[in-house]
């Protein structure tokens, strides 16, 4: 007979699984949150390398208008005021972005808010599309064809391993055109990078809690089971009911990580490479995201793969036939009564960073 030695073992410690884990502390509960990595934080973990902290599994910048969110976050950690400004590179020409009119002056030399309007809505209406039917036609129809070729198609692609013709319009369900001269990526009022990485986040969080690492939860799950009155599984919802009812698709992701001997490369922290003859989708210069001054400096550059079993999963492929895979995992995910299901993996859904955190703490006041 196994006694119950924790109330919550939560299997992931992700930012779902270590907020919950957070919560769970604070109402007196005996938490231990098993993770199958060598470290914490799931793909938010950075790792220092010479006075550096490299986001390994790319690039993460919180930005939210969730002021309780904000302020969740800002009473464990300092975030500074990073704003995420990325350059896309195309045909040997840098292009600013989001679309602005910063944009259009590198595009058409356009200095005038209204000329740029007037340019874009031509080139809308000459494509003449009647009908919605793919992502191309989405795109085309909210941005014209300079800017698709130059900054949306080759990416698109690279991104989702298919032509722009074959994929579902829901992927790009807007593209914002400013008419200002403004490169602030996101629109939130709340943006920013914590000093000192965001392990130091997750390390905060699971501050006073049993964290066993290199541990596969779901080779020992009944094991766990046995020894917790509830799990919270933030794995991947068809690897825990071990495939039965098939394979849920992902993209993945591969990346190169390398020191330069040199103190700067790029000299912005992202830059997009949209041509689609180029392998990859961007590259990160990590020192920017906290403005550390060094003689040398890191880069990553980030190649999209196809997902198979034993590669990292990264984007749900939310299609229709996805979709309903997920639904009949979530029936069977119902009747798991002492298993809460949390996270990307476990939702099949892509979460930003503060609705991961909104996401865990609403589960955390409704299970707790």
């Amino acid at each position: 007979m196994f006694t119950k030695k924790y109330d919550y073992v939560i299997a992931g410690s992700g930012l779902y699984g270590a907020t919950f884990a957070h919560e769970a502390k604070k109402k007196n509960k005996k938490v231990l949150v098993i993770e199958k990595r060598n470290h914490v934080g799931g793909n938010i973990y950075t790792e220092e390398i010479d006075g550096i902290n490299v986001h390994k599994y790319g690039a993460h910048i919180f930005h939210t208008s969730n002021k309780e969110i904000w302020d969740y976050v800002n009473n464990l950690v300092t975030f500074n005021d990073f704003i995420n400004s990325p350059l896309a590179f195309y045909k040997g020409k840098y292009y600013h972005m989001p679309f602005n009119m910063y944009t259009y002056f590198d595009l058409w030399g356009i200095m005038d808010p209204n000329e740029a309007k007037k340019k874009i809505e031509e080139e809308i209406k000459k494509e003449n599309i009647k009908e919605i039917n793919n992502l191309e036609e989405q795109a085309l129809s909210l941005v014209g064809r300079t800017i698709y070729e130059t900054l949306v198609k080759g990416y698109t692609e690279k991104q989702w391993g298919k032509p722009c013709n074959k994929l579902p319009s829901f992927i790009i369900k807007r593209l914002p055109l400013r008419f200002e001269f403004n490169n602030n990526y996101f629109n939130d009022t709340y943006q920013g990078i914590p000093l000192g990485g965001y392990t130091l986040l997750i390390n905060k969080l699971l501050e006073g809690i049993d964290v066993k690492l290199n541990e596969d939860f779901l080779k020992n799950k009944d094991y766990y089971k046995k020894i917790a009155k509830q799990i919270v599984y933030t794995g991947a919802i068809d690897e825990y009911f071990n495939y039965s009812l098939g394979e849920l698709e992902y993209r993945s992701l591969r990346f190169e990580t390398k020191k330069i001997d040199k103190e700067h490369y790029q000299n912005n922290a992202v830059i997009n490479y949209t041509d689609i003859d180029v392998p990859y989708t961007r590259i990160i210069e990590h020192k920017y995201f906290e403005g550390v001054n060094s003689s040398t400096t890191i880069i990553t550059t980030e190649y999209p793969e196809k997902y198979t079993l034993g590669k990292e999963r990264y984007y749900p492929v939310n299609d229709t036939k996805n979709n309903e895979l997920y639904n009949k995992y979530l029936e069977l995910a119902k009747k798991e009564k002492k298993v809460i299901f949390g996270g990307r993996l476990g939702n099949y859904k892509y979460f930003d960073m503060d609705d991961t955190i909104e996401k865990a703490l609403s589960d955390a006041k409704k299970y707790l």
